[in-house]
């Protein structure tokens, strides 16, 4: 199997031993303790589940501008954004070297992970301005990534983590949201060898379906793993457990057994396109992924970014980085000539006319109607879910 970035082995940072684990819910009890951004959250999740490995940790602000500007933290180590715990305030915790991190997305906002405290800095606003401008392509505020990462504040807490659960993920998506170590594992124990990762936030259409379909048989995999990002979105997106239903209909329908894996992972979107593709491979190396499917404006949002930017990236990526191999597709769409789904850049003697080709308004205006979509743009089952799900919040 293929091995994890920048090691032999998964390193997550979930406490599993059980003694080591209770004596950590005693002592966060009496330690100093904030309330992190869901942002944050997302971060410790994602290092938990050994997603990031092998940070241990928050970057402090050196290694986080450093990681902006190339891809390297200061000393050297691979990472496409900065992974930060960002506060507005830190008087609760003062300078104590051990502290709670505290979950903002649960009820009664509970001990996410205990931290070791290795610097607290108040970030620039020339440091904050170019870390934006780096990993976002972009400084305006009407971007979601870039009001997120601007709005949680300007304190930057630094240090190790030992992370204690998984925030609300595993509780409302126990049959979904897996860590990379038990992908890995599952991976293994299907006999998998060569795998194929697929990232979805969205519902998953035929021309989504015929792409995995097309990557699995031109690189000989063994099997797919669909990823769904489990974490906030921005507003209008359809709600994970929607997203779920349906591609679950979809694999059960039109994927033979044992060649498909649905899981979910517990990250907020970034919507940063470039930047944000090359961090979904990071992770779907260490979750065991050998390829990873780079799409048609991967992770991007409105115009902020090039159709295939996030395929080019990866030629800035250096060599020594990833192991795993990138899939570049382009859109995929319903061919009338062919009467079957294509990669439009495979089809040069199509016009846009001889293809199926949708907007997500028009989609959504459809479903909201209770208008399924034609059969070569949606299968029919998948499309079900989505017409009952509209219909519910007319």
């Amino acid at each position: 199997m293929i091995d994890p970035v920048g090691s032999k082995e998964l390193k997550p940072r979930f406490v599993y031993d059980s003694e080591r684990h209770h004596a950590l819910m005693r002592e966060a009890e009496t330690l100093p303790a904030v309330t992190i951004s869901s942002q944050a959250a997302g971060n410790a999740v994602m290092m938990g589940g050994g997603y990031f490995s092998p940070f241990s940790g928050y970057m402090n602000v050196a290694d986080a501008v450093s990681v902006a500007e190339g891809m390297r933290t200061t000393d050297g180590r691979f990472f496409p954004v900065p992974v930060m715990c960002l506060v507005p305030d830190v008087s609760a915790i003062g300078n104590a070297k051990r502290i709670a991190l505290r979950d903002p997305n649960m009820d009664g906002e509970p001990v996410l992970a205990v931290m070791d405290v290795e610097a607290i800095e108040e970030v620039s606003d020339e440091q904050m301005a170019l870390m934006t401008a780096k990993v976002y392509g972009t400084q305006d505020t009407e971007h979601p990534g870039v009001a997120a990462f601007n709005g949680q504040g300007r304190m930057a807490i630094s240090g190790s983590i030992e992370v204690l659960h998984f925030s609300y993920f595993q509780d409302d998506f126990p049959d979904t949201f897996r860590t990379a170590v038990e992908i890995r594992n599952e991976i293994a124990e299907r006999g998998w060898k060569r795998v194929v990762a697929f990232q979805t936030r969205n519902p998953m259409h035929l021309a989504h379906e015929e792409l995995c379909h097309m990557a699995m048989e031109r690189l000989e995999c063994d099997g797919l793993v669909i990823h769904m990002l489990l974490g906030k979105l921005k507003k209008g997106d359809i709600p994970a457990p929607v997203r779920d239903a349906a591609i679950r209909k979809m694999v059960e329908l039109y994927f033979p057994p044992n060649s498909a894996m649905v899981t979910g992972y517990g990250f907020d979107m970034l919507y940063a396109g470039p930047r944000e593709a090359v961090l979904h491979a990071y992770f779907r190396q260490n979750m065991g992924a050998t390829h990873f499917i780079v799409g048609r404006d991967h992770a991007g949002v409105g115009d902020y970014y090039g159709a295939f930017d996030a395929q080019t990236i990866f030629d800035e990526v250096p060599d020594d980085a990833l192991d795993i191999e990138i899939f570049k597709a382009d859109h995929t769409a319903y061919s009338k000539k062919l009467n079957k789904v294509v990669m439009m850049r495979e089809a040069p003697d199509h016009s846009k006319e001889d293809f199926v080709l949708l907007s997500g308004t028009k989609v959504r205006e459809m479903l909201g109607q209770g208008i399924a979509p034609p059969p070569e743009f949606s299968r029919p089952e998948v499309a079900q879910i989505l017409m009952d799900y509209y219909q519910s919040i007319k």
